[in-house]
């Protein structure tokens, strides 16, 4: 699995046509259109009207995506009311493993705000390119040759991903992105000069 020097390099670093992060560039409007932990599939056209922060990862991630959320329970907490006006979401770039897992619990474990997605394997990707976001899965080194289907060899991985939090605003465009450790004071400071505009 990448380091924490990798995440973060993933985050700094653009692909083509990948707006650079932490800056604010030409609005585009990403889509998606995945599953949340009944079922019910959730579309960004439902949250208008109200901000969206979006993070890709997965549950098992050991460093990365904790950190993330809990920078993002802060910001909701610092928001108070004004909460109800940003909508968190978290999308799994793991999305069969992170059902089995329990998506709606890891999340909530964080916040219950933060609404967790998993979608089937194409509509994630779709999702991911709308965000202009990377990921790919990583065999851990000595997991060993995966002997039958749901067995531990077959857990025994990880996944590189893109590492910033997206801000998408109430019209569906997105804004900028934070990179990985951005202080929830700073995000919490941004987000409250826009609510007021």
């Amino acid at each position: 699995m990448l380091s924490l020097l990798g995440y973060a390099w993933l985050s700094a670093t653009n692909k083509p046509g990948q707006p650079p992060s932490g800056v604010e560039a030409e609005a585009f409007r990403p889509q998606f259109a995945l599953a949340d932990a009944n079922g019910k599939i959730r579309n960004q056209s439902e949250f208008a009207g109200r901000h969206m922060l979006v993070f890709f990862g997965f549950t098992n991630c050991p460093d990365v995506c904790p950190a993330t959320l809990a920078e993002v329970a802060s910001v909701l907490d610092g928001l108070g009311d004004a909460a109800s006006r940003v909508q968190p979401i978290f999308i799994s770039i793991d999305p069969e493993r992170d059902r089995k897992l329990g998506l709606a619990e890891f999340t909530s474990a964080f916040h219950p705000a933060i609404l967790g997605l998993a979608g089937d394997a194409t509509s994630t990707r779709a999702a991911a390119a709308s965000f202009k976001v990377f990921y790919e899965r990583e065999v851990e080194a000595g997991a060993g040759a995966v002997s039958s289907p749901g067995s531990v060899a077959e857990e025994e991985y990880g996944m590189s991903h893109s590492t910033a939090l997206y801000l998408i605003d109430p019209d569906g465009n997105w804004v900028r992105s934070y990179a990985y450790r951005t202080p929830a004071s700073e995000i919490l400071a941004d987000l409250n000069e826009r609510l007021v505009r």
